[in-house]
């Protein structure tokens, strides 16, 4: 499992999987979000402005991102 930790108070999920290299850009990121191929905290997620705190975890085919503060 990956860890990205928190420099501010929380982190958006389209800039977090990009951060960790889920995605490559921030296109791909929007497209994989808005089909409905991650999900946060076990729950689809289709907003790719949705804020991430410390303790959530983001899952993306197959590979899973642990946010950390």
């Amino acid at each position: 499992m990956e860890k990205l930790v928190l420099r501010e108070e929380y982190i958006k999920l389209g800039q977090a999987i990009k951060a960790v290299g889920f995605v490559s850009s921030g296109v791909e990121a929007k497209i994989a979000i808005q089909n409905g191929e991650v999900s946060v905290n076990g729950e689809t997620e289709t907003q790719r402005g949705k804020k991430l705190y410390d303790g959530d975890v983001v899952s993306f085919n197959g590979q899973d991102l642990k946010i950390v503060k």
